[in-house]
C-alpha cells in the first residue's frame, strides 16, 4: 500500500494507479452528472429521478476523457 502511495505522489503510472485514478474518476462524475442533473432538470422531473439519471450519465462522460489522459501523460 505504501508503494501505491510513493507512485501517485511522484506522478508515475502503473495499473495499480491507473485503476485508482479511474476509479475516483466515476466517482467524482457520479457526483458531478448528480449535481448536474438536480441542477438542470430536478424541477422538472423530480430531484431523485434526475440524480440517478445523472449519476448513470455522470461517469459514462468522465471515464474516456480519463483514459485518454492516462494514456496520454504514460507516453510522455
Amino acid at each position: 500500500m505504501q508503494a501505491i502511495v510513493v507512485e501517485l505522489s511522484q506522478g508515475n503510472i502503473t495499473w495499480a494507479t491507473a485503476a485508482i485514478l479511474c476509479v475516483g474518476a466515476l466517482l467524482l462524475g457520479a457526483l458531478g452528472g448528480a449535481l448536474g442533473g438536480i441542477l438542470v432538470g430536478g424541477k422538472h422531473i423530480g430531484y431523485g429521478v434526475a440524480a440517478m439519471m445523472g449519476t448513470f450519465f455522470g461517469p459514462i462522460a468522465a471515464l474516456p476523457g480519463v483514459l485518454i489522459a492516462l494514456c496520454a501523460l504514460n507516453w510522455l
